[in-house]
């Protein structure tokens, strides 16, 4: 039985990167409390705040992403999902990078930069040559995305290795952007697609779900805009009217969705909760940067505990379900993953925002977002691991 568990994990990428991305999740956090409370070396020589940036952006989110995009990919193609040897030697190496991150204080700057730098740069390769091969064209702005982020974690290794800068300093603000232009990419295409769905499967009309081709332009463009604003380092306040602009067109485009429509099923509206974070966040960022009263964090833990981590949930919890031949119903007391990331995020967001204390507040939080991974990796764990319920391969 351990023999099949351990077969069945590698026979998609879903599988194990999904419970790495749960796992992980707890784990990178525990570490930043760690340097953070109680100084543990793990950090060094890097920046404190830029190895937690690091670790949640290309260790936890890149293990997501990944999952997800292997997966996805094999529907959008037709090809074959990695698998076995192959799938475990890509694990390996996300893995590898963790390891060599946590040992950074000893270990060369060259190789921790070599080792972490290989995972995403492997993963687009092989994700364009599907791709490509196929000839899905429309996808290969995922891989064009998923090169920005490793250009994005060279940067963060430019900057730590040899003191050099990207143009605007912050090489983990713009990974955290390019994270949402892909939810943006990604998250427009399932969200309206699984709505209408499930209206359909209920026998409700699909009308009131709206998209709109000049609105979905105008937002990827406005996304696009800001992006480079932040990598150009324009003034704060052109950054304040494009994340205003962007903001709004993402408020506008989930508004179209309708997700109120499908209340009842919690599988759809925890999908428009989560991108519900990005314009929440991206109209922070444009108070932020055209007044001081609103700090930074606001905007930048709305995207990243808000949007990140609950799109995540989300989207891990219906393709564990889906991909493995189940029923898209929640396992019993599922639920209650959805309801703590939603909590730590408004916690955390409360906390950036000092209507709360800041060590209570961000303990608070650290406890509840654990929580909420923990119990997916516990309710997951058995669907993860174990063979289809249809008997198909995968």
């Amino acid at each position: 039985m351990i023999f099949r568990s351990s077969s069945v994990l590698w026979a998609c990428p879903f599988r194990p990167f999904f419970l790495a991305t749960g796992v992980y999740a707890i784990v990178a956090l525990a570490g930043w409390l760690g340097v953070l409370l109680v100084q543990w070396p793990v950090a060094e020589p890097f920046a404190p705040m830029r190895w937690h940036s690091h670790e949640m952006l290309y260790g936890m989110v890149s293990a997501a992403i990944t999952g997800f995009l292997l997966t996805a990919m094999c529907n959008w193609t037709g090809a074959r999902p990695l698998a076995g040897r192959g799938l475990q030697a890509l694990f390996g190496l996300w893995l590898l990078g963790r390891i060599v991150m946590w040992l950074g204080a000893w270990l060369p700057g060259w190789l921790v930069a070599t080792v972490d730098l290989s995972f995403l740069l492997v993963v687009a390769v092989y994700a364009g040559r599907v791709i490509i091969q196929a000839r899905s064209w429309r996808n290969l702005v995922l891989i064009a995305v998923l090169m920005a982020l490793w250009l994005g974690n060279l940067a963060f290794h430019l900057d730590w290795g040899n003191g050099a800068l990207s143009p605007s300093g912050r090489p983990d603000l713009i990974a955290l952007l390019l994270v949402v232009v892909l939810m943006t990419i990604i998250g427009g295409r399932i969200t309206p697609a699984f709505t209408r769905n499930w209206l359909q499967r209920n026998g409700k009309p699909t009308d009131s779900v709206r998209t709109y081709r000049h609105l979905e332009y105008v937002t990827l463009g406005s996304m696009l805009g800001l992006l480079l604003a932040v990598v150009l380092n324009l003034a704060s306040e052109w950054i304040g009217i494009l994340a205003a602009l962007a903001g709004l067109c993402q408020l506008l485009r989930l508004w179209f969705w309708s997700g109120w429509k499908a209340r009842s099923d919690a599988l759809v509206w925890i999908l428009h909760a989560a991108y519900a974070w990005i314009p929440i966040g991206l109209l922070l960022m444009a108070a932020s940067s055209l007044t001081p009263q609103v700090p930074a964090t606001a905007w930048i833990h709305a995207l990243g505990t808000g949007a990140m981590g609950t799109l995540i949930l989300a989207v891990m919890t219906r393709v564990s379900l889906g991909h493995t031949g189940r029923p898209l119903v929640l396992p019993d007391h599922a639920i209650l993953i959805y309801w703590l990331i939603l909590a730590a995020s408004v916690l955390r967001l409360a906390t950036a925002l000092n209507w709360l204390t800041w060590q209570p507040g961000v303990l608070l939080t650290a406890l509840i977002w654990a929580a909420a991974f923990a119990a997916f990796v516990l309710i997951y764990l058995p669907i993860l691991t174990r063979p289809r319920a249809d008997g198909r391969p995968g």
